[in-house]
């Protein structure tokens, strides 16, 4: 059983559909959905008469969809065969082709394709195309227009939940268990999957012990994740740091603590946060802070490494730069998480301008987003960010975070001493924290891992002295970059706001 579609999404490609253009594009990966609109807009599509529609496969041929008239015409199974059949009919049709694409290389299917558009005002054929991805030749795009099939709106994933469940309550002879808030939530949360993959998350979720409850929602998030990321570019994580993890930063946090009404929508007359930069020297807490924010605003946070996209999909970044921030609009509300964004957007010898084009598609998104996505964007190197990217208006804010003062690295040395069971004396945190000036968050944290392993090596209890010996045998960042660092400062002083 198909969920009924949305009248505005029916009425929309009814209007289409008259208007004379002889071939539509429908890019979509709910098959099933898009032939249930078009057999539902058979009748009446033209005033005078009823309109057929037909279904074309490569494996069994062209059929009627509006009518049962029994079997397929198997003999039009050859793409140039039903093309010629559809050319050289003299009456009104949808025809209505599965997976087309992987036959639009050949000419003398463009040939034909183009005979029965330009045959259109003489007899209305109208051909429409539906695949997973859709590139046509250039002779044939004038006579095209591309109809986007929305996703399930709310009723209707309320009608595909409500369908599962009689379902379950059939086979085991008892009601699914629930409440209202645990149903909102997981009807709000299949949001943006076609309707077999929310028929297949909500049974999912029922039939495992016939309950719907909030404790299914972070599989269900996991799954519908794994569902929606089928370029492998986006990371996934719904178990997210608190800001105890975050050491420091207490600008930061009170920003985006006052920002959380405006986010998780209780406060519908404020613009939700579009997100913010985070510069800073390498290793001083900006993951975390990305972390951080997901956690504080509990929702997923999805991780998108930009040099990974440009190596995996060398030639065809940009598109799927929009496949995947499209995903980020569909699992939203959710923090995007972009870790060194300068390495995906700085051009670079041999670029031949696709960092360019990335950072426009990124740049377009970001102008035009409507969805809940809160993006935290990371940089080390401020040189090679473009101006475009960080002028006023791009993020709400762009935040310095400094290497850490030492109130902050007592701080820093306290949590990573109580993730590992070390208890320290608050006498010896102060001379730990005096010892490790010039320390990044990370090389703190590994000066106390370091301790750890020295301290097991030597057969002993790992001790405040254990830390400072390791601290005495680094030698940190700012020293080893000092002129790259002090560069940094000096930029950020006037442009930016410090995080602490």
């Amino acid at each position: 059983m198909t969920a009924p579609v949305q009248p505005d999404t029916r009425t929309e490609l009814a209007t289409l559909l008259r208007s004379r253009i002889p071939l539509v594009l429908i890019e979509t990966r709910d098959e099933p959905r898009a032939l249930a609109l078009l057999a539902s807009l058979a009748v009446k599509l033209q005033e005078k008469s009823h309109t057929p529609v037909f279904q074309w496969t490569v494996t069994d041929g062209l059929r009627r969809i509006d009518v049962d008239l029994g079997g397929a015409q198997r003999h039009n199974s050859d793409p140039a065969e039903v093309l010629k059949s559809i050319r050289a009919t003299d009456k009104t049709g949808i025809y209505v082709l599965l997976d087309f694409h992987p036959f639009l290389n050949d000419p003398i299917h463009v040939r034909l394709l183009k005979d029965i558009c330009q045959g259109h005002e003489k007899t209305p054929r109208t051909l429409v195309l539906i695949s997973h991805e859709l590139s046509l030749p250039r002779e044939l795009e004038h006579f095209v227009a591309r109809f986007q099939l929305a996703f399930p709106d709310r009723a209707e994933r309320h009608g595909i939940v409500e369908k599962v469940a009689t379902e379950w309550a059939r086979t085991s002879g008892s009601r699914v268990r629930t409440d209202r808030k645990a149903l909102e939530l997981l009807i709000e949360n299949l949001g943006g999957l076609s309707t077999v993959d929310t028929e297949r998350l909500a049974r999912q979720a029922i039939f495992d012990d016939g309950a719907l409850q909030a404790s299914d929602l972070p599989a269900l998030m996991q799954a519908k994740y794994a569902l929606l990321n089928r370029s492998g570019v986006l990371s996934f994580e719904y178990d997210t740091a608190k800001f105890a993890d975050l050491g420091g930063m207490a600008r930061l946090k009170e920003w985006l603590r006052q920002r959380r009404s405006a986010f998780d929508g209780s406060a519908p007359q404020f613009d939700p946060p579009k997100g913010l930069l985070l510069l800073g020297v390498q290793g001083c807490g900006k993951s975390v802070a990305a972390r951080a924010a997901a956690g504080i605003y509990g929702v997923p946070l999805l991780r998108l490494d930009f040099a990974a996209l440009h190596n995996k999909y060398l030639g065809e970044s940009e598109r799927n730069l929009r496949d995947t921030l499209a995903t980020a609009d569909v699992m939203s509300p959710c923090v995007l998480w972009i870790d060194e964004i300068e390495k995906g957007i700085a051009n670079g010898e041999g670029d031949s301008g696709t960092s360019r084009r990335v950072l426009g598609t990124f740049l377009t998104w970001l102008a035009e987003k409507k969805s809940r996505v809160f993006i935290i964007a990371t940089a080390n190197d401020i040189s090679s960010l473009p101006p475009e990217l960080i002028r006023k208006g791009r993020f709400d804010e762009i935040f310095f975070v400094d290497l850490p003062k030492a109130a902050v690295r007592a701080d820093i040395l306290r949590i990573h001493a109580g993730k590992r069971s070390l208890t320290l004396s608050n006498e010896h945190v102060e001379k730990l924290a005096a010892a490790c000036e010039g320390f990044s968050g990370a090389e703190i944290e590994q000066a106390v891992v370091s301790a750890l392993y020295a301290a097991h090596a030597a057969n002993s209890t790992v001790s405040a002295s254990h830390i400072l010996s390791e601290l005495r045998s680094t030698r940190p960042l700012s020293v080893v970059m000092a002129e790259r660092i002090a560069e940094l400062r000096a930029w950020a002083a006037e442009r930016t706001v410090a995080a602490d």
